[in-house]
């Protein structure tokens, strides 16, 4: 089992009404606005949304002083954060940590970065946990 670390506590958000019922890919990516957003409000700087490449995708990549973050966000269900370790599992992980690796390929500029992998927990429109080096290498 996976041990996710580094909660942090999160205010309210802008809330989705209990009437709208969406599909999967858009509460994925209305999870993924919140959470970027949240970022933002975090004052972290928003690199790149949905980096992908032909083994994987990445939702966030953010950056703040030194740090490189790449953020993985997740909409839980009604278990909450006890589904993250399921839904976060070491194939995804392996995935977010080689497409990373294309990402730093690319941008040779944050080289000298310290990385860090996170997970983002949305959960009825709102951001509920900020996992901070949530896995690592």
């Amino acid at each position: 089992m996976v041990q996710l670390t580094a909660i942090v506590a999160t205010p309210p958000a802008a809330e989705v009404p209990p009437s709208v019922t969406l599909s999967t890919s858009c509460k994925g990516r209305h999870a993924e606005t919140l959470a970027a957003d949240y970022v933002a409000e975090a004052g972290w700087m928003i690199l790149e949304r949905n980096f992908r490449s032909p083994g994987g995708e990445i939702d966030l990549v953010v950056s703040k002083a030194s740090i490189l973050a790449f953020v993985e966000v997740k909409a839980v269900d009604a278990y909450g954060l006890e589904s993250l370790a399921s839904s976060v599992n070491a194939r995804k992980r392996r995935r977010i940590v080689e497409t990373s690796k294309l990402y730093l390929a690319r941008h040779r500029e944050y080289r000298g970065s310290i990385l860090r992998y996170d997970v983002i927990a949305v959960r009825s429109g709102r951001v509920e946990a900020w996992l901070e080096g949530a896995f690592a290498e």
